[in-house]
């Protein structure tokens, strides 16, 4: 029996690197960053696994995590592999329903919140659930609800742990621990129906951790690590464990919309994310560009120029580089790149994953041609995500790079990728039709998603069940579209209708600031947003844009009807999954009355 790498990682990290710091994480009301050994690290997991037995959680248990990135996150994790025990989080922006269905559905006992928020969602759904016996709080300045005597906080939970009596039954477990174990179950957060527990055992962690040592060749002890995307999604969470793995420092970034902040006060060397924040950076490099002139300009434009030649041209196509050429990139390369990357705060930057959603061609284009190593990646909750992923030097626009070693892709019916391999899952919880459903007869695993290869490259072309069928038999790829309007910097969200339509039509959330914008330098009065985005020659500046974006479209592709949205889509109303992927059923319900209006009569 071969024992779990993850049961005992932390301590044989810190029986190698002992005070060196492991993790960071910011303390909001001093702003500074605070440090955690791997000594630190390691004795705060013992403790967690010492409660964890204390309080009477059994091998293979599940216990639930409902919190946003904390170091606690890592220490319950990390805890609970010692003990053989399945951990599963649940998005910190979770409703109360989506709490109260996977807290059923995995029999949840346990469960750690991390602020206020989670807590009072958490505290309703105790009174409905027959699972659900203790909430253990992350934050102390959680308050409790009146009459509460049941839920604990972290500290009270670590206390238990302090003595050494559950020692020698903690130790028994990690020597028994297997990788057969299952490790974590992730319920995805579904753009239809109801979540699915994807179960991923110690095995596909594993399996995981040889195939990307094969292909991430310089990461290592020396490298800082920003946690950006929630521990709850695959990519963020198999990745982490990854780096720990390498013995990298983790930066654990607690709220999302502060990254441009926290990300310029760690200056880290790596970080996962997905293309919207690279289509961020892209448009504000375009919005300065616009605002620029005479000599600068005509510098910025010129680097983006070199830069493009240089690493796309000749690089990328394994061709050296003339010297001339390749002496004006040295010289961007210390002036308007070092500047450009600095101002994000990533100069110090080895390589950046990024997956999750198609990365726009021109967004990877300028990434690439300014020297940021982007690493574009393709995976799933079900595959412990990446299946293929790009290196240094070695990718092709519009690529999610070459497949990873340990991972088997075939093309099937439809050109459905297909996968076989340790990093795939052995089905979802408690569902085993749907996880019949998932698998081919001879044991593939279906994506749904559409693809090719080419020169042992991965492409991707379309979701096959996001396929739409136009009322004139025309099929469309709404993703393609989608991804082609978004690098607009007048355009923040976008939907494509057209299912059984007679033609295309988009929902559209502009990007407010630069409409304001450009109606102040055009003298547009309004009275309201909603007024400002009917106004003819706003309606004409998009109309403009998106003809110029389609034009390498179909005829029957391009977007006859748009609709400018005055709200952004919200989780809220029910209209983003937990991972802000777009729920196309729920909009269409939602703005079904502006959907029909754009219909009401024949365009083109």
């Amino acid at each position: 029996m071969v024992n779990s790498c993850l049961s005992r990682l932390v301590r044989q990290q810190a029986e190698k690197y002992g005070d060196k710091v492991a993790l960071k994480y910011r303390d909001y009301t001093t702003a500074t960053w605070i440090p955690v050994t791997w000594n630190g690290f390691a004795d705060l997991v013992d403790k967690t696994a010492r409660a964890f037995v204390k309080l009477g959680v059994e091998v293979q248990e599940n216990v639930g995590v409902f919190s946003q990135n904390k170091p606690e996150c890592l220490y319950v994790d990390f805890g609970a592999f010692k003990d053989r025990i399945v951990t599963v989080p649940l998005y910190a922006t979770s409703s109360e329903a989506q709490v109260h269905y996977i807290v059923e559905d995995a029999g949840i006992r346990f469960l750690f919140v991390g602020e206020q928020y989670q807590y009072d969602v958490a505290y309703r759904v105790q009174g409905l659930c027959r699972s659900l016996k203790k909430i253990i709080i992350f934050d102390p300045e959680v308050k409790r609800a009146e009459g509460d005597n049941n839920s604990i906080y972290f500290s009270d939970f670590l206390q238990m742990g302090e003595k050494e009596e559950c020692q020698p039954e903690v130790d028994k477990r990690v020597s028994e621990s297997s990788l057969d174990d299952l490790a974590n179950i992730l319920y995805t957060s579904g753009t239809t129906g109801d979540s699915k527990g994807v179960m991923l055992h110690h095995s596909n962690y594993d399996v995981a951790f040889k195939g990307h040592n094969a292909r991430l060749t310089n990461l290592g002890e020396n490298d800082v690590v920003m946690n950006f995307l929630p521990f709850t999604h695959i990519f963020e969470r198999a990745w982490s464990y990854y780096c720990l793995y390498k013995g990298c420092m983790l930066c654990i970034n607690l709220r999302p919309q502060d990254i441009q902040k926290t990300i310029k006060e760690v200056r880290p060397t790596a970080m996962c994310s997905v293309p919207r924040f690279w289509e961020k950076v892209y448009a504000g490099v375009q919005e300065k560009i616009n605002e620029t002139t005479g000599l600068k300009k005509s510098l910025m434009l010129d680097a983006l120029r070199v830069g493009r030649e240089h690493n796309i041209t000749y690089l990328m196509n394994g061709k050296t580089p003339p010297s001339l050429l390749h002496m004006k990139y040295k010289f961007y390369e210390k002036t308007i790149y070092s500047l450009l990357k600095k101002t994000i705060g990533i100069e110090n930057g080895n390589f950046f994953p990024t997956a999750g959603a198609a990365i726009p061609e021109k967004v990877a284009e300028f990434v690439h041609s300014v020297g940021i190593n982007m690493i574009a990646g393709y995976g799933l909750t079900e595959s412990t995500a990446t299946v293929s992923c790009e290196w240094i030097g070695d990718f092709r626009l519009g690529a999610v790079g070459r497949v990873l070693d340990g991972v088997e892709v075939r093309i099937g019916e439809n050109n459905e990728i297909q996968l076989r391999g340790g990093t795939i899952t052995k089905g979802y919880y408690k569902k085993e039709a749907i996880t019949q459903q998932a698998f081919t007869e001879d044991g593939w695993f279906r994506t749904g998603d559409a693809g090719y290869m080419k020169d042992g490259f991965l492409y991707l072309t379309d979701r096959i069940k996001d396929l739409f069928k136009t009322s004139n038999g025309k099929y469309i790829a709404p993703q393609a579209i989608e991804t082609k309007l978004v690098v607009d910097r007048y355009i923040d969200q976008v939907t494509i209708i057209a299912d059984q339509r007679k033609f295309v039509s988009a929902l559209i959330v502009p990007e407010y600031s630069q409409v304001e914008k450009f109606a102040q330098e055009h003298h547009i009065a309004f009275g309201s947003r909603k007024e400002l985005l009917e106004n003819p020659q706003i309606i004409e500046l998009f109309r403009l844009r998106i003809d110029t974006l389609q034009q390498e479209f179909a005829h029957y592709e391009q977007v006859k009807r748009f609709t400018l949205l005055p709200e952004p889509f919200s989780m809220e109303r029910g209209e983003l999954t937990n991972t802000l992927k777009l729920k196309r059923a729920v909009v269409a319900r939602n703005y079904k009355d502006i959907i029909d209006k754009m219909y009401e009569e024949n365009v083109g």
